[in-house]
């Protein structure tokens, strides 16, 4: 018996037997093993399968025919195994790195080139691998998968760790420390040091949580962030699967834009260009071919499509081994509004260390003038200015807002987790803030206002609008240039499966698939009209020509040039077109009439208008495929349905001020009969061409830019000549793209929206939001979100600095009366909790409302702090009827800070005698100073529905369908009895009598009508503190512009130029 090819084939550096003190890697010295593992086992097995058939056929027993021939099953399992193990391992997994990486042309040609190293790794260039579990796993344990260790991620201990090193906490801890240190070396009370302790603990663990808890959901947000769905062929069909599921052995179809998804060799491929310059560092692309077919993982396909054989994945390829040691957490990013609130901190902070200096200078000389003659011992001195000294540093604790980056962090990361059920994945935290000050989208036409489900529904061919029926009734002269130029000029495929009874399945772009399940109606054999011919080069088809070519040679040896594109412009390349009989006949002046009065017609039915041409010649002799001298053969229009609910959307957007632009390659009919549709083109707006626009110079572009609601027949280059128009003139511009092209402008814009299903690999990177279902409605639910950001963030704002001029104030009045403050350390650290992660908690994450959608963008140096949130936090605006501006002599209205700075101090000096308090004297200052803490919380969780709806009256409205928000709500409350009913010892309160209670929650809900009064207060618009926050829109004025910011240029030009409005079409009143 013979077992030739069966023996895997090992160099001496692949060997698995290395003495363990040579260098290997980890992860290929344990696959090694296992390799040879795999492959003993099946010696081994056949070794004592076949000893025991031999001793047994020797022996005559009743039975020896069944065990003999169950022995011998077993031996031919067991060749089998033996034969497949060494098929998997027919190339070393260290032989397939170093083709690739060092690019070795020798070695592929010892393989017996990609169809060798194809049958080494048992797959076909054709159908690819075996699409079956098992093989596929037993690939991926032999030569790795497609995936690279992450960096672990910081744990909980990391984050709580952070949460110590915080320098006023940490003084706290030692206050306290010194504090239980005395209490036990006097035998005297514990509750105040272990009280501060103990809430310094909570107030880390809670800090520590929250941090963590915001880490794992940016790390859910990384990782759909790298994951990329690449194209394979298995078992003959061309599927869709994750780039981490890749194998070797796996051949990949490319083109232009996509990225490489693993290391690989060249099968087949036309006019492919890739840049490699994130790994070489050539800033060149590279042609690839014959002569360099090697394609490493991580690079761009810039042109071109071929498919290629995975020789290597995951951290054997260059790129899996520069990613490993990278990051990518988006956490990390700190966006424009971050910056701002930390800025916001620090000079909060900063008046907050003041009043804590204060506080400490008054309450301890007011100490040793007053109390330190009464117990001069050194612990009593020593225990008393540690609790001054605790005293002020907890105002300082209340006073920094360290809650700001917080709440901000959480308003992005319930966005973001809630934008991902809205098919929207945010890459950059800025975008996302940054989406809800947008004032206009340039969005793309397919696929994102249309379904992208082509179907063609109407051709011209042989002189007349025909029928599926007609055309095959054309001679086959007719039908065959049809079938060619359908199945050769084309990206896609069409497969023929079992599993599918015969129906043909097609795969390739919406158009694509399109124009093949054309052709399949009209009676084409895919299979054999591509084994008719033999493509000798491609042109692909690119943004900028809008059309695509194909030279083919004939079996009969003819060569035919096939192009296809936008219908105009092929029809521009023709001097013939093709008759009913197959005749060129010229193409006429009044042929094109016709054939322009259908395309018309097409367009003005929505339908997208493509053309197809033929030439024959005789030979290339090194040039491109010729487009002079064309045969017209057939336009075809193709239909692409709007989507449903996207006039909608347009219209919401155009209620909140944003302006909706489409930015297309189609026609100016065609476009212009999509936008009517969609409700993007208003009365009064422009179709424009972009032939037209790239033109003009900058004072006419300046001009006619605000008034464009298409852009039709644009190029790239147009679309980035448009963002950078509208930026010119303060527009927040947002823009959609899906392809390579698009990139710049993506970059450019300061939202870049890239499309997840047709969008490109390099489209996708340079954008900040991946739109995964390519539908706008998920741009306008972008745009909502961003502005619930922002008005959260705000509302959080207002809730804090309420909380901290009213505390700040309080205990600065206080400490200056007396020596002793109302509001004591542990309290504090209390209000802290709810202030900052509790509050965060609660308002960060409240779901956006409809109200956001009927006002206008936020521009982003807008002031955080508006007049309005001053108005509600201070309870005073005056203005002056003749000039609207800020003064504080007038009208004084007293609300949140003001009013509960009132009640407390009111409370704190005048309680006792109001109250009528009863008892000791030290009973009734904790009496009261528990009354004055009950109240202040209970105040803030009034104020925190106040500050649910900065302007709206009702406050209440849709409070019970934020279930978050209730939570905290509730739990603060619940707290809150706890503490004065069962923590008094702790705390430093006592119980409270029902009646006392009534009246803490009457002071607290009192806020909420007195806010509803505040609110019908008028305020300037203009910022009272600074008018420089504001930024101001207004058109820059430039050469030939009078001071209203009307071109008399424009004018003129527009007067005396017709053909302004032969591209610039204005739609009518």
């Amino acid at each position: 018996m013979s077992f030739d090819g069966c023996t895997p084939r090992c160099s001496p550096l692949s060997s698995p037997w290395r003495r363990l003190g040579e260098e290997e890697e980890g992860t290929s010295y344990l696959e090694r093993w296992r390799q040879a593992t795999l492959v003993i086992n099946a010696i081994q097995r056949f070794k004592c399968n076949s000893e025991q058939c031999v001793q047994m056929t020797s022996q005559s027993s009743p039975n020896s025919p069944s065990r003999k021939f169950r022995l011998g099953t077993n031996v031919i399992r067991a060749i089998f195994r033996f034969k497949e193990a060494g098929k998997l391992a027919g190339i070393d997994r260290k032989e397939l790195v170093t083709l690739v990486a060092d690019h070795n042309l020798e070695l592929l040609e010892q393989l017996g080139g990609v169809d060798g190293l194809a049958k080494a790794l048992s797959t076909s260039t054709k159908n690819g691998i075996e699409d079956e579990v098992p093989k596929i796993e037993r690939r991926r344990l032999l030569y790795g998968s497609n995936t690279y260790p992450q960096q672990s991620p910081k744990g909980f201990l990391a984050f709580l760790w952070e949460a110590c090193q915080d320098l006023t906490l940490v003084i706290l801890g030692v206050c306290a420390v010194v504090s239980l240190a005395l209490a036990l070396a006097t035998k005297a009370s514990w509750y105040d040091g272990a009280s501060i302790a103990f809430t310094v603990i909570l107030v880390v663990c809670v800090t520590a949580c929250s941090d963590y808890k915001q880490s794992l959901q940016f790390q859910r947000l990384n990782a759909e962030k790298r994951k990329i769905h690449v194209e394979v062929l298995r078992g003959g069909r061309r599927i869709g699967v994750s780039i981490f599921e890749l194998v070797v052995g796996d051949v990949v179809p490319l083109k232009t834009g996509d990225q490489i998804p693993a290391d690989g060799v060249l099968v087949e491929g036309y006019s492919l260009v890739v840049d490699e310059s994130s790994l070489t560092g050539e800033s060149d692309p590279m042609s690839k071919g014959l002569d360099h077919p090697f394609f490493m993982s991580g690079c761009k396909v810039v042109d071109g499509y071929g498919t290629i054989l995975i020789t290597s994945v995951g951290i054997n390829t260059e790129w899996g081994r520069a990613m490993a040691a990278l990051t990518d957490d988006i956490s990390d990013e700190e966006t424009p509004l971050q910056m701002r609130l930390a800025g916001a901190a620090t000079v909060i902070g900063a008046i907050g260390l003041a009043v804590a200096i204060i506080c400490f200078s008054m309450l301890f000389i007011r100490y040793f003038v007053e109390d330190y003659k009464k117990d001069k011992k050194a612990v009593a001195v020593f225990k008393r200015n540690v609790n001054i000294l605790s005293v002020a540093v907890t105002i300082l604790v209340v006073a920094v807002p360290e809650g700001l980056p917080l709440a901000v962090t959480l308003s992005l990361a319930y966005s973001m987790r809630k934008l991902m059920t809205h098919k929207s994945l945010v890459r950059h935290l800025a975008a996302c803030e940054t989406m809800g000050s947008a004032t206009t989208i340039c969005s793309d036409k397919t696929g994102t206002l249309t379904m992208n489900q082509m179907t063609v529904i109407e051709s011209w061919v042989a002189g007349q609008t025909r029928s599926f029926h007609e055309i095959r009734g054309l001679p086959d002269a007719v039908t065959s240039v049809i079938f060619d130029g359908v199945a050769h000029n084309s990206a896609g495929s069409v497969y023929y499966t079992l599993d599918r009874n015969g129906v043909p399945e097609v795969a390739g772009s919406p158009t694509e698939k399109a124009l093949l399940s054309w052709g399949l109606q009209l009676g084409m054999d895919y299979s054999t009209v591509r084994a008719a011919s033999s493509i000798i080069a491609v042109e692909p088809f690119n943004s900028t020509k809008k059309m695509a070519g194909v030279a083919i040679k004939r079996n009969n040896g003819t060569l035919c040039a096939l192009w296809k594109g936008a219908a105009e412009i092929i029809l521009d390349l023709c001097e013939n077109w093709l008759d009913g009989e197959g005749t060129e006949k010229v193409l006429s002046s009044e042929m094109v009439s016709s054939i322009h009065g259908t395309l018309t017609h097409m367009a003005a039915s929505t339908l997208r208008c493509l053309a197809f041409a033929i030439k024959t010649y005789n030979s290339m002799d090194g040039r491109p495929i010729p487009t002079a001298g064309l045969t017209f053969v057939a336009l075809v229009g193709i239909k692409d349905p709007c989507r449903p609910g996207v006039r909608e959307a347009v219209r919401k957007c155009q209620d909140a001020g944003v302006k909706v632009r489409m930015v297309t390659g189609d026609n100016v009919l065609t476009a212009r009969a999509i936008a009517s549709e969609c409700g993007i083109l208003m009365p009064g707006g422009l179709v424009c061409e972009g032939s037209f626009f790239r033109n003009l110079t900058d004072n006419e572009r300046f001009q006619i830019v605000p008034k464009i609601d298409v852009l039709a027949r644009s190029t790239p280059s147009d679309k980035l000549l448009l963002v950078k128009t509208l930026k010119s003139l303060n527009e927040i511009v947002a823009v959609t793209g899906d392809g390579t092209n698009d990139a710049p402008a993506l970059r450019e814009a300061h939202i870049g929206l890239s499309m997840g299903i047709i969008g490109t690999e390099v489209a996708k990177e340079s954008s900040d939001i991946i739109i995964l279902d390519d539908n706008f409605a998920s741009v306008v639910k972008v745009v909502h979100w961003g502005r619930s950001v922002y008005e959260n963030i705000q509302k959080f704002i207002q809730f804090q600095l309420t909380v901290n001029l009213a505390a700040l104030s309080t205990n600065l009045v206080a400490a200056g009366r007396s020596e002793n403050v109302p509001l004591n350390t542990v309290q504090l650290l209390w209000v802290n909790l709810i202030m900052d992660t509790l509050g965060a908690l609660a308002l960060a994450t409240e779901p956006p409302t409809e109200e956001m959608m009927e006002r206008a963008p936020i521009g982003l140096s807008e002031p955080l702090v508006t007049n309005v949130m001053w108005r509600n936090i201070f309870g005073q605006v005056a203005f002056s009827n003749s000039s609207s501006s800020f003064s504080v002599k007038s009208l004084h209205y007293f609300r949140q800070a003001a009013y509960q700075v009132a009640v407390l101090l009111v409370l704190y000096f005048r309680g006792d005698q109001i109250l009528h308090l009863k008892g000791s004297p030290a009973q009734k200052i904790v009496l009261r100073n528990t009354i004055i803490f009950n109240s202040f919380v209970l105040c803030q969780v009034f104020n925190e529905i106040n500050a649910r709806k900065l302007q709206k009256l009702n406050v209440l409205k849709g409070v019970f369908q934020s279930y978050l928000f209730c939570t905290v709500i509730g739990v603060t409350s619940v707290i809150q009895i706890v503490i004065i009913e069962f923590l008094g010892k702790y705390f430093k309160t006592t119980r409270l009598v029902i009646h006392y209670w009534l009246l803490c929650v009457g002071i607290g809900f009192l806020s909420i009508p007195l806010a509803c009064l505040m609110k019908l207060v008028h305020v300037p618009k203009k910022p009272i503190f600074n008018a420089n926050w504001s930024r101001r829109r207004r058109r820059p004025q430039h050469p030939g512009t009078d001071t209203n910011g009307t071109c008399w240029e424009w004018k003129k030009w527009n007067k005396n130029q017709s053909r302004g409005f032969e591209h610039a079409v204005q739609v009518e009143q």
